[in-house]
């Protein structure tokens, strides 16, 4: 069984997409100094809303629009509690996660009445393919002519936004004035303060940015990925997406690194299921389901070193007077 080929390649760029855009989506709001354990929510509850409206509208972009949506009133939520509330972050990211799982359940059991899922989508409801120019003209090339048409071509526009969102990333975080003050935010807020930046609004800001790329990897799951919201189909993307952020230590090309990593064993485990192994035989595809979240675990342990977060992250900030 062949490992590393065009096919298994081209999962890893698909599987990758929603981690990615969602590690991208903690990368502002960590930088600020707010730690979202609710990306996994974000994730969810943006799914269903893009499926559930693209499904009424037949349109991928409303459902876009929706999912993002979604994700903004998750942020918002998270915001109040702790920025203006001045609450703890973890246990607000926590039951964000809890009302997403609980809630994209009840809307859709009682709007569709299918077990919590939504119907497949119209064919204006998903985003398509896009198959770049001369695709099939080179195909039969050797290497360059499969790599093009076989893993850079052939995919939707989401998946080509969430690649150019990791040099836009940096370009933000590390080369402009808000992004030096995202940072300042998250390490030393009350010398931004004392500068007459606002610390609140700043981290607001962040969180803005955080919906708009977390609604995103959550509408690429339901209309993109596939044709319609499935129950708990974000399947701990959130969490892995919060894991590449530590394993990249807040950077976002490194970040680009672990989220391929986290695609391409998803994309082996794939291949691996129903497959009989010498003396072990056919191993259950529970476990082998388990194996990016296992290895996941391994990479953290055993190879990350030392990941230094920054140093307000997680600390309510209270303006002295």
């Amino acid at each position: 069984m062949d490992l590393i080929d065009i096919n298994v390649l081209n999962s890893t760029v698909r599987l990758a997409v929603p981690v990615l855009l969602a590690c991208l989506a903690g990368l502002y709001s960590e930088r600020s100094g707010i730690i979202d354990i609710g990306l996994e929510g974000k994730l969810l509850a943006s799914a269903f809303a893009a499926a559930a409206v693209a499904y009424l509208t037949a349109s991928a972009w409303i459902g876009i629009l929706a999912g993002i949506g979604a994700a903004m009133m998750f942020s918002a939520i998270h915001g109040l509690a702790s920025i203006t509330f001045k609450g703890n972050q973890t246990i607000s990211g926590v039951a964000l996660n809890f009302l997403a799982a609980g809630l994209t359940t009840y809307l859709g059991q009682s709007w569709f009445r299918r077990g919590g899922q939504t119907p497949n989508l119209p064919a204006g409801g998903r985003f398509r393919p896009i198959e770049l120019p001369f695709a099939k003209e080179v195909q039969d090339v050797p290497i360059i002519g499969q790599i093009y048409s076989g893993l850079i071509s052939g995919h939707n526009l989401i998946t080509y936004f969430a690649f150019i969102a990791v040099p836009v990333t940096a370009w933000v975080l590390f080369r402009t004035r808000f992004g030096l003050r995202l940072r300042a935010v998250g390490e030393n807020p009350k010398a931004i303060d004392t500068a007459g930046i606002s610390v609140t609004w700043m981290r607001y800001k962040a969180l803005v940015i955080t919906s708009v790329l977390v609604g995103i990897g959550g509408s690429y799951l339901s209309i993109a990925q596939t044709s319609g919201f499935i129950n708990n189909m974000s399947a701990g993307r959130g969490y892995l997406a919060l894991a590449a952020l530590i394993f990249a230590k807040w950077k976002p090309w490194p970040a680009l690194f672990v989220c391929l990593l986290f695609g391409y064993l998803d994309a082996v485990q794939l291949r691996f299921q129903g497959i009989e192994f010498p003396v072990i035989g056919e191993i259950p595809v529970q476990a082998i389901q388990a194996l990016p979240y296992i290895l996941t675990v391994v990479l953290l342990a055993g190879f990350i070193g030392r990941a230094v977060a920054p140093k307000a992250a997680g600390i309510p900030y209270t303006k002295e007077r």
